[in-house]
C-alpha cells in the first residue's frame, strides 16, 4: 500500500511539473518596442503585440495596450514586426502530382506526396514564410489537388494542414495549367486548342455526376457509382474548392476566364506574366492575380515578355493581387525580394505589403485567421531587421501559432538562411543513399 501512495504521489508531482510546463508554454507573450506593420491598419510606432495560446489578444501603441499579468516579454526595440508572409504558390515539400498516364488528374492530391520533414520547409521559414499552397507540378492540365499548409513543427502531414481530416477533407485547391507546360505528345494535348476542349469536358462530365448525385436526394440505393476523379470537380462546381491556373500568354489567360465564366468555378490565376497586357479584363472577370517575379524569362518562351509593372498594372486595375515563389523557380528565402521589385517598377508600397499577406490570404479563403495582426487572428509573425523591402533587412525570427519557429541567431537555422539553395536539402542525402 505504502509503494502504491508513493507510486501515486511521484505521479502527481510528474503531472505537476508537466501542468507547470504546458502553462508556461501557455503564458501570454509580450512584444515590446517594434515598429510593427499590422497590414490591417496604419502602421505603428513603438507598438505592442500580445499574444497567447497560439492567438493575438492585442495589438497597438506603448500605453493603449493593456498589458497582461505574468506575461513574458520581448524588448523587440528597433526591429519591424509585420505578419507571416503568405505564400499562394510553392512546390517546397518534395511533393508529387499526376504522372504521365494523362493530361488531367483531379482525383491526384499533392497531400499524399509531401515530405513534411523536408529542409525546404526550413527555407521558407527563413524567409518569413508561414503559410503556404503547395502545389503539383504544371506539366498537366489538371495536376492534382493542392494543400494548404502551416509552418508549424511536425512530422506527419496532418501537423501542418488547415483542415482537421487530411485523409478525406477538403484541405486545398486544384491546380490546372494551360499554355506550353501541358502541351505534349498523347494523351496529353498537341494545340492550345485541345487543351481547352480536354479540360472543358471534364468539366461536363462533373456536371453530369453532380446532376445524378442531386437526383439521388440522399438515397443510397439511387446514387451513382464513385467516381475518385469527378468527385473533386463537383466540389469545384459547388465553390467548395478553388481552382489555382497557371498561365503566362495573355490569350491564355484569356482561355482561362472563358472557362471560368462557362462553369462559374473559383479561380486564382497564377503567374499571369502577361498581366501588363489584361489586367482590364482580369478586373472586369472579378478574378485575383498571384504573380510572380523573374530575374529572367529562363528558357519558356512564353515568359518572354513578363514585366515588372505587373503588379502596378493589376493594382491600377483593380485586380486583388498577391505575389508567389513557385519554389524553386524563386528562393522561398528572396520572397519579399519579389515585391520590392513590384515597388521599384510602380506598385504602391502599401498594396506590395499587402500582396504578401492578406491578399494571399484572401485567395485561400484563410484571411479570418492570417495575413494580418489582429485580435482573435493566429500568432503568425516575424521579426526583421529593417524596413520590409531594403535590401539589407534580415527574417531575424518567424513565429508560428505563437510558436518561434526561426530564429537567425541559433545557428542551426541560421544554415538554412544563408546556406546554398540545396545545401541542405534532404532530398539530396535521400538521393545519395
Amino acid at each position: 500500500m505504502k509503494k502504491r501512495n508513493k507510486l501515486l504521489a511521484a505521479l502527481g508531482m510528474a503531472g505537476f511539473l508537466l501542468s507547470g510546463t504546458a502553462m508556461a508554454q501557455e503564458q501570454p507573450h509580450v512584444f515590446k518596442g517594434a515598429r510593427i506593420i499590422p497590414i490591417a491598419g496604419k502602421p505603428i510606432e513603438n507598438g505592442v503585440l500580445v499574444v497567447q495560446h497560439g492567438k493575438i489578444t492585442a495589438v497597438g501603441a506603448a500605453g493603449q495596450v493593456k498589458l497582461p499579468k505574468g506575461a513574458t516579454e520581448i524588448d523587440v526595440t528597433g526591429k519591424v514586426l509585420m505578419p507571416g508572409l503568405v505564400d499562394t504558390h510553392s512546390h517546397i515539400g518534395e511533393g508529387s502530382g499526376g504522372d504521365g498516364s494523362g493530361a488531367l488528374h483531379p482525383d491526384v492530391r499533392i497531400i499524399d506526396g509531401i515530405n513534411p520533414m523536408s529542409d525546404s520547409f526550413k527555407r521558407a521559414l527563413a524567409g518569413g514564410i508561414t503559410t503556404v499552397n503547395v502545389m503539383p507540378g504544371s506539366g498537366h492540365l489538371m495536376s492534382g489537388q493542392t494543400v494548404y499548409l502551416k509552418m508549424r513543427e511536425g512530422k506527419t502531414i496532418g501537423d501542418l494542414t488547415f483542415c482537421e481530416d487530411p485523409g478525406s477533407g477538403i484541405c486545398g485547391g486544384m491546380k490546372m495549367a494551360n499554355g506550353t507546360n501541358p502541351m505534349k505528345a498523347a494523351p496529353f494535348p498537341g494545340t492550345r486548342a485541345k487543351s481547352a476542349a480536354m479540360a472543358r469536358q471534364l468539366f461536363l462530365d462533373a456536371q453530369q455526376y453532380q446532376s445524378k448525385i442531386k437526383a439521388a436526394k440522399g438515397k443510397a440505393d439511387k446514387m451513382p457509382e464513385r467516381k475518385p476523379n469527378l468527385e473533386p470537380m463537383v466540389e469545384i462546381l459547388e465553390g467548395k474548392r478553388i481552382v489555382h491556373f497557371h498561365t503566362h500568354r495573355k490569350d491564355d489567360i484569356m482561355t482561362a476566364l472563358r472557362l471560368q465564366k462557362e462553369f462559374g468555378f473559383k479561380m486564382v490565376l497564377h503567374h499571369v506574366s502577361e498581366a501588363w497586357k489584361s489586367a482590364d479584363e482580369i478586373a472586369k472577370a472579378g478574378i485575383p492575380a498571384s504573380i510572380i517575379t523573374l530575374d529572367s524569362p529562363g528558357g519558356k518562351a512564353e515568359t518572354v515578355e513578363i514585366s515588372n509593372t505587373n503588379g502596378a498594372a493589376l493594382e491600377k486595375a483593380g485586380v486583388l493581387t498577391a505575389f508567389h515563389t513557385d519554389d524553386g523557380i524563386t528562393d522561398s528565402r528572396l520572397f519579399m525580394r519579389g515585391a520590392a521589385l513590384g515597388v521599384r517598377a510602380g506598385m504602391s508600397r502599401e498594396k506590395a505589403l499587402e500582396a504578401l499577406t492578406i491578399a494571399g490570404a484572401k485567395m485561400l479563403e484563410l484571411d479570418s485567421r492570417v495575413g494580418s495582426l489582429e485580435k482573435g487572428k493566429d500568432a503568425d509573425f516575424i521579426v526583421l531587421s529593417g524596413e520590409p523591402f531594403s535590401v539589407y533587412t534580415k527574417v531575424e525570427q518567424t513565429w508560428v501559432e505563437g510558436k518561434k519557429r526561426f530564429d537567425i541567431q541559433n545557428p542551426d537555422d541560421k544554415k538554412f538562411a544563408t546556406g546554398g539553395y540545396n545545401a541542405y536539402q534532404s532530398e539530396l542525402h535521400y538521393h545519395a543513399h
